[in-house]
């Protein structure tokens, strides 16, 4: 296979994966229209993919590995599992109960930020340094994003506000949990096992399953039991988004992690969510077209993160030729 078809398939397989990383949003919506409570649709979806992980893990280096690094520093993978999977996923389920899943998937799309802001709070080396260029390009994104929220209804309500404001936390708490971990790995690279991706994702669903037991708990003394429509809804989730649309978007950057501007192009699929959600949140569960400030909204958010995309594979394809000249310079 040449490096165009790989490229191409690459960006394929992100997009599906795209399509069914849109579950978690439109199923979260449905789950609030049967009935569910937003606290069930969190714990349960985490709940659920414990179980499911297990089989996929006999294949990805097994749990014996997780199991290792999450002993030898629990309060490390408490923490950032947290930050990373509980605070990120109550917030998208608590908002699914604010507004349609297109508007959250747009609200959502403030993550392509929170990695740059997130630098100065982790790194205490040159990464800590904030990308100027690609926080041009995000707060583009916010600016449409708040367009997508003045023109939903009659603008942005006090509710409106909230699930803004909670998706926004969501946004930054996502890459903040995910690079923390990667650092506190990093940092102990002699002292833990060597994590793949499927490893990482595991042990931080295993590290939060008491917050989530917990979360269950509230949700049973408030709400009752869930309603079945709304466990089965959850389950798909945690199927689609949490296993299905992760693996085929790490197979997406694998086929092209040494080539800057395919691997760019497979992570800007990701922006399609929110036209995934569109289309799918109208055709099935009969939300309103965005139209007006929403739709302009949603087009710059699309554009923004294509611009970022390309930004950052401009970046990566200039560090590429500072590499090779430095070594032709070695050879002389």
């Amino acid at each position: 296979m040449n490096r165009r078809t790989t490229a191409l398939l690459a960006v394929a397989l992100s997009l599906v994966s795209a399509l069914f990383f849109t579950s978690s949003y439109v199923l979260n919506r449905a789950a609030f229209n049967v009935g569910g409570h937003w606290a069930w649709t969190a714990s349960l979806r985490y709940l659920i993919t414990l179980p499911l992980m297990l089989p996929l893990m006999y294949w990805q280096g097994g749990v014996r590995p997780v199991w290792r690094a999450i002993r030898a520093h629990p309060l490390a993978w408490a923490g950032w599992s947290g930050i990373g999977f509980v605070v990120f996923y109550v917030g998208l389920s608590y908002a699914a109960s604010s507004g349609p899943s297109w508007l959250v998937a747009g609200m959502f799309s403030l993550t392509v930020v929170g990695g740059t802001l997130c630098a100065p709070l982790l790194y205490d080396d040159e990464r800590r340094r904030i990308a100027w260029p690609a926080l041009v390009i995000g707060l583009v994104i916010v600016a449409g994003v708040l367009l997508m929220q003045a023109g939903h209804g009659d603008g942005i309500d006090r509710e409106g506000s909230i699930a803004l404001g909670v998706v926004a936390v969501a946004a930054f708490a996502y890459p903040l949990g995910n690079r923390g971990l990667l650092l506190h790995l990093e940092r102990h690279a002699g002292e833990v096992p060597s994590l793949n991706a499927t490893q990482r994702v595991f042990g931080l669903t295993l590290a939060s399953q008491p917050a989530w037991l917990a979360l269950a708990l509230y949700a049973w003394t408030v709400a009752g039991p869930p309603p079945v429509e709304q466990v089965w809804l959850v389950g798909a989730t945690a199927l689609c988004a949490g296993i299905i649309a992760t693996v085929l978007f790490f197979q997406a950057t694998g086929l092209v992690r040494d080539q800057p501007v395919p691997l760019a192009a497979a992570e800007a699929m990701q922006g399609a969510e929110i036209l995934f959600a569109t289309v799918i949140g109208v055709v099935w569960l009969g939300e309103a077209w965005p139209s007006g400030q929403s739709m302009l909204g949603a087009v710059v958010v699309i554009a923004g993160i294509v611009v970022f995309s390309w930004t950052a594979a401009r970046s990566a394809a200039g560090d590429d030729r500072a590499i090779r000249e430095l070594r032709s310079e070695r050879r002389r």
